[in-house]
């Protein structure tokens, strides 16, 4: 059974370094890049965006970073959207349905607050990852992709909830 929570202090770490592990670990981002250092960042991102995680078995084995369109956090997201980031799973738990989870888990906490849609942006090359957005109903929106620097294009998904 996967039980998803908000995270606490004593998490933060745990959640830093699973997070480090699933985007450098899987070659999405340089070990050397400075975006690292905002992927460790538990505490921060607790501070200024809601953070959950997926637990099994007493163990964190998944995060993401739920983000309101204020947040610094939010990179996409318009009035009426809810903004979700940094999705990561251990790698020991894929294929576990945890990052279907933590999806379901955006989705259902977005519907609750009345919002319109969820929206999110990956890496063209996040093929699992997409796979699960793919089957909640994501949708690409191109017009809104984005560059955060050069040579890092992101794709804007968008689930429409009303």
């Amino acid at each position: 059974m996967i039980e998803i929570r908000n995270a606490t202090p004593d998490d933060y770490e745990a959640v830093g370094d699973l997070t480090l592990i699933a985007y450098v670990g899987g070659g999405f981002v340089e070990a050397h890049d400075p975006y690292t250092n905002r992927l460790r960042d538990t505490a921060e991102r607790a501070e200024k965006a809601d953070v959950r995680v997926a637990v099994m078995e007493g163990q964190i084995v998944g995060s993401v970073t739920i983000a309101e369109p204020a947040s610094p956090y939010a990179d996409v997201a318009q009035p009426g959207e809810l903004e979700f980031r940094m999705l990561a799973v251990s790698p020991d738990a894929r294929g576990a349905g945890v990052g279907s989870a933590l999806v379901r888990h955006v989705l259902d906490t977005a519907y609750d607050r009345g919002d319109r849609a969820v929206v999110m942006s990956t890496q063209p090359d996040m093929e699992d990852a997409r796979r699960i957005y793919d089957r909640n109903g994501f949708v690409p929106v191109p017009e809104r992709n984005w560059a955060p620097v050069p040579g890092v294009e992101l794709t804007v998904l968008v689930r429409e909830l009303v």
